[in-house]
């Protein structure tokens, strides 16, 4: 099996509605992603198509798919293909361009995500790697440039200071996550204005509720995209 794929399912493809599953079901992981990132749906959007999306985007349903995903709809719910009107409904600004060029994230099915939430600006850069799997390569916000390993799913833990002590902070998050056999990979992204760290933790596969709850108890400044 590929490392791409952390299952026999990602390979056989989601249930959903579309017809294809990268262009389709991996565009709505890739709004879901965002969503999460985001802390709900955006106020606004502008979505960038590289290579391959730039080109089959309105065949492939992929631009009801990434808006039903920034909507937080599952893959085979019945209101996908109708996600860009309920979102304009709903006063979502969205717009979609086609970009020239190869991705900036190396891979052909690029959806850069431009978003506005409360006043902040928020940049997911994903790609969609087939079967519905998709790769999360690049968040830019609130003063952050994340580089995460790209596979959900991903735990994003923002800690005051930077250095050593901000080590000491999250070391107890890091040996929680190591200690239950998840842990894949990490890095981080300093704030110099506001003296903060955000770190990225790639993790093999999908944390509990319990270990969710224990990591809360050691930051509130987390965020868990999977």
């Amino acid at each position: 099996m590929s490392q791409n794929y952390k299952s026999v399912f990602d390979i056989i493809g989601p249930v959903m509605i579309g017809p294809s599953s990268s262009h389709t079901a991996g565009a709505v992981a890739i709004g879901r992603a965002a969503n999460s990132i985001v802390g709900g749906a955006p106020d606004a959007a502008v979505i960038r198509y590289y290579d391959s999306f730039a080109q089959t985007h309105k065949g492939h349903g992929t631009d009801y798919a990434i808006v039903s995903g920034l909507l937080g709809f599952e893959p085979d719910d019945s209101r996908v293909p109708e996600a860009v009107s309920i979102a304009r409904e709903q006063g979502i600004g969205i717009e979609f361009v086609e970009e020239e060029g190869d991705s900036p994230i190396g891979h052909p099915n690029t959806a850069i995500l431009e978003m506005d939430k409360d006043g902040r600006k928020i940049t997911v850069s994903g790609c969609s790697i087939g079967g519905g799997t998709i790769e999360v390569r690049r968040i830019q916000m609130d003063g952050y440039d994340i580089r995460p390993g790209g596979l959900l799913p991903i735990l994003l833990v923002e800690e005051p200071g930077q250095g050593q002590v901000c080590e000491d902070e999250v070391k107890p998050i890091a040996d929680m996550l190591e200690q239950a056999g998840v842990l894949g990979g990490r890095n981080e992204s300093r704030n110099e204005q506001k003296g903060t760290t955000m770190y990225a933790f790639d993790l093999e596969k999908p944390l509990t509720q319990e270990a969710l709850e224990g990591i809360a108890r050691h930051s509130s400044q987390i965020s868990y995209i999977s």
